[in-house]
């Protein structure tokens, strides 16, 4: 009798999420597909019911982060993505640069866990990051006021400083110097969203006083 589709979707999520959390801790070169069947309780032979080789299986596990895992960490960091207002950003900023996120190198998301092997990897995996980075701009600059392409901009400024405080915090051995480069690329960037903030309130101001 042959699996249902939603069988199938399934046993598809779980390799896609077992996979996700070796790649995590082992990167790209140190997980085989033997190591991803085994640990998801699954045969060998039954991945390529689901992916053409592990370079696919990779692409989908770095995108799966953004309404997986992603999402969960959002939830647990108390990040409402509908209430978009400069307050939210904040609490988005602390709880990606914080040591709890860090810590989790099961949860962690792939921009930090795997940037160097997102780079030396093919073209799909890269679309992959690519659209996770967006997801994370858009989401700074939905909680940011002001002119879209001068929002956009501080968006991208504040995700650079929170993903590369974490590659450099996770690279280092000395735990001090982590903590004090994620503090200083958390302050940075909070200081880039107050100065956006203040320019849009100006902005709506000085626009105001124009129309009067």
């Amino acid at each position: 009798m042959p699996y249902s589709a939603d069988h199938k979707k399934k046993t598809r999520a779980k390799i896609v999420e077992t996979a996700r959390m070796l790649f995590n801790r082992h990167g790209f070169n140190g997980v085989s597909i033997d190591m991803v069947m085994q640990a998801a309780g699954l045969t060998r032979g039954g991945f390529y019911n689901h992916f053409k080789n592990k370079e696919d299986l990779f692409s989908e596990a770095v995108m799966s982060f953004l309404m997986g895992r992603g999402a969960v960490w959002r939830e647990d960091a108390g990040v409402d993505v509908t209430n978009l207002k400069p307050e939210m950003a904040f609490q988005m900023i602390d709880a990606y640069l914080s040591p709890e996120h860090l810590n989790d190198l099961d949860g962690q998301c792939p921009m930090i866990a795997l940037p160097s092997d997102i780079a030396r990897g093919g073209a799909d995996a890269q679309k992959s990051l690519q659209v996770l980075l967006e997801a994370m701009v858009s989401l700074f600059q939905a909680n940011m006021s002001g002119e879209k392409d001068e929002a956009k901009q501080w968006a991208q400024a504040i995700s650079a400083l929170c993903v590369g405080g974490m590659v450099l915090s996770r690279a280092l051995p000395d735990s001090d110097l982590a903590r004090e480069i994620r503090s200083a690329a958390g302050q940075s960037a909070k200081e880039i969203l107050r100065h956006a903030s203040l320019h849009a309130d100006q902005s709506g101001q000085a626009g105001k006083a124009q129309s009067c």
